[in-house]
């Protein structure tokens, strides 16, 4: 199993749900992106999140999974998690990736509001990147103790023990962090966005895929998450409500344990684990 992780994520925060997966005769490999986590930075300041375009990313993690295959056990498997899970979508999309299964967790398919579409929040966001600046981040953005781990934990989850892991490892390795994204981000991200939309580009993916979302993800368009499951021909979506927020593996246990056994499910019936 290769796990992507999402914008300004980092693979230690997902250690919990990965022992399950192992224990279940999984093996997990993970990545970070290029500019998040351990890997650097590409703007002009240490922790905006900046990127120009998302092509990439999707080479990147074209090339990891080229040489990451030939030395994994089948079934391959990929889940993504929010960026993570569009970037997966988006190379599989292109026949880049081509696993035995995809699951995308809270995939970002779409930036919130999601009544807007891409197609009009693109030529926005390249407007505002002109006058702003590309690498400049998009709000202001500090780290520090309540109220502000409040207003990011209102966006993340419902669960405090597992959102107050996220600072601990900032804690042990400050380098982890990673602020808001550059306006660059933002128009490279609808750019991408819109690549997906494109007519055919998910109706002709012949993979299974499992798609989880909530309807109360205030970060990623459920909308866009609901169009994308119509589309795709052998796609399966959970859905969730106002019981869960953004990171869904990391929710209160009853979502989590919901959205790990539908996860375990899925994979059972379309590519099982081997444990050996």
């Amino acid at each position: 199993m290769l796990f992507a992780p999402g914008r300004a994520d980092f693979y230690e925060k997902h250690l919990s749900v990965f022992r399950e997966w192992h224990a279940a005769g999984w093996h997990i490999t993970s990545l970070d992106w290029r500019g998040q986590a351990l890997s650097g930075r590409l703007g002009a300041d240490p922790v905006t999140g900046h990127v120009g375009d998302f092509a990439p990313w999707v080479a990147d993690l074209t090339a990891f999974w080229e040489e990451w295959r030939n030395h994994a056990p089948g079934p391959l498997v990929a889940v993504g998690h929010s960026m993570g899970g569009h970037i997966l979508l988006r190379a599989a999309a292109e026949r880049r990736v081509l696993p035995d299964a995809i699951v995308l967790v809270a995939p970002m398919l779409g930036l919130n509001p999601g009544w807007v579409p891409a197609r009009l929040l693109h030529p926005i966001s390249r407007a505002i990147e002109r006058l702003r600046g590309t690498s400049r981040p998009a709000w202001k953005w500090e780290q520090g103790p309540l109220p502000l781990s409040n207003l990011r934990m209102a966006l993340l989850t419902h669960d405090e023990e597992r959102f107050q892991d996220e600072d601990w490892w900032y804690g042990q390795r400050p380098d982890l962090a990673v602020g808001p994204p550059s306006w660059g981000w933002i128009a490279a991200a609808l750019s991408s966005i819109r690549e997906i939309e494109r007519p055919g580009m998910l109706e002709q993916l012949e993979l299974p895929v499992l798609l989880l979302g909530t309807s109360a993800d205030r970060l990623v368009s459920w909308r866009a998450i609901a169009r994308a499951a119509a589309r795709l021909p052998h796609a399966e979506l959970v859905a969730f409500g106002p019981e869960a927020r953004h990171e869904i593996l990391r929710e209160v246990d009853p979502v989590r344990t919901r959205a790990v056994g539908a996860i375990a499910e899925f994979l059972d019936r379309v590519a099982p684990a081997t444990s050996s």
